[in-house]
This record gives structure tokens, C-alpha cells and sequence, in this order.
């Protein structure tokens, strides 16, 4: 029998080949809105894989809207010819939860593009310094990644930077609950086991913004 991580791992592979089978059909383009992209992401999913339930809301934010963090429901824009733009998809597999987020830069615009590259290495970099630590808080973690958007010359967009996950429905993530997540107020060592001693998963999620030049962007797997 697969374990949970396992159980995790698969979930995440198969989020990865969602998004790349949409890049290699070519939807994420200048001309659609955020709202037609996403709808057209969960018609691809579930002609994939026959996914009709999320466990959380489904994300494309494009332009200004890459600035705001998850709570927030900005209004439907229209992809544009240079555009920046990311999706955060939570889909559900066979009952096992993934959390899949990614940046992309339409055109070539050079600040837009070392966004995209510092968002990917920054969390490279954030899960080895998790990695390198025998314990580590929530809050700890969080620091440590306002710092590294600080030293790519960028802010920390999110209040969190990551949260658990497991099998539907995991830990109820209530916002008031800070050791769900990885935030300022979780004082909690982030490898705790949960209150039946079994392992806790947990995703990394990294928002880089420019509130200047109204761009953000975003990256979210697993970290365990």
C-alpha cells in the first residue's frame, strides 16, 4: 500500500502534466480572460482525468491582479501580449489532494521574465534551507522567505507562504488556526506529527511582487 507522501507525490505529478498538457496546447494566451483560461483549465482536467472537484478556489490572475493574495477576488481581466500571469490549482485525486502553482510570461519582457526565474529558485533555495534545519517553526520558515524576495530585489505578496495537505479533507485550514500554515504566528515546529502521531505534508508556496510596477508571481508544490 502507498504511503501518504507517496499518495501526495502522485497527486503532484499529475497536477504537473495538467498544466503542461495546457502549455503544449497552447491555451494560456494573449486575448482570453482569466475567467475563460480557468474554465478552460477544468474542462482539460477533466477530460484528463476526469477531475470535477477542487479543495480550493481555482486561480488565474493575470497584469494586477498577480498582486493580490488568495483571499482576495479581483476582477476578470483580459490577458494581454506581455502579460504576466499565474495559476494556483488545488485538484483532487482519487480523494488525495495536490496544490500546483505556476508563473508565466507572455513575451519577453526582461523584468517579467527574472521574476518568473527568481520565484523558482527562491523556493528551490527555501526548501533547502527547511531541508537544512533539525526543526523548524512555521514563522521561521515565513521569515526566511520574505528574506529571500528581499534579496532578489523583491516583496513577499502573501501572508503565508505554504500550508498542509493530505488526503481530502485534510486539516481544516480555518484562517485562525496559524499552525495550518506556514505564518508569522505559527510557533509550532513544522514537523510535529498531527494528533493521531502520523507524519504532516505540508506545500510551499512563494509570491514575489513589485507593487511599482503592479507584477507578481507565483510557485506552490509540495515541500515535504
Amino acid at each position: 500500500m502507498k504511503s501518504q507522501r507517496e499518495k501526495l507525490v502522485e497527486a503532484e505529478i499529475n497536477a504537473a502534466a495538467l498544466f503542461a498538457e495546457a502549455e503544449k496546447r497552447e491555451l494560456i494566451i494573449p486575448g482570453k480572460s482569466e475567467k475563460q483560461l480557468n474554465n478552460e483549465l477544468f474542462a482539460l482536467a477533466l477530460e484528463m482525468f476526469g477531475i470535477k472537484k477542487y479543495w480550493h478556489k481555482r486561480i488565474v490572475r493575470s497584469g494586477p491582479n498577480t498582486l493580490k493574495p488568495y483571499e482576495e477576488n479581483p476582477p476578470n481581466l483580459i490577458l494581454q501580449k506581455d502579460d504576466i500571469l499565474f495559476v494556483d490549482f488545488g485538484p483532487i485525486f482519487d480523494e488525495w489532494e495536490a496544490d500546483f502553482g505556476r508563473t508565466y510570461v507572455l513575451g519577453n519582457d526582461p523584468v517579467k521574465l527574472k521574476l518568473k526565474r527568481d520565484i523558482e529558485t527562491a523556493w528551490q533555495e527555501c526548501k533547502a534551507f527547511f531541508n537544512g534545519q533539525q526543526s523548524i517553526t512555521g514563522a521561521e520558515l515565513y521569515t526566511h522567505c520574505c528574506e529571500s524576495a528581499q534579496q532578489y530585489g523583491w516583496e513577499f505578496g502573501g501572508p503565508i507562504a505554504g500550508h498542509l495537505i493530505g488526503h481530502f479533507p485534510h486539516e481544516r485550514l480555518e484562517t485562525e488556526i496559524k499552525t495550518n500554515y506556514v505564518h508569522p504566528e505559527n510557533h509550532q515546529d513544522m514537523r510535529e506529527p498531527d494528533k493521531e502521531g502520523n507524519m504532516r505534508d505540508w506545500i510551499l508556496e512563494i509570491h514575489f511582487v513589485d507593487s511599482r510596477k503592479q507584477i507578481g508571481g507565483f510557485f506552490e508544490q509540495l515541500l515535504t
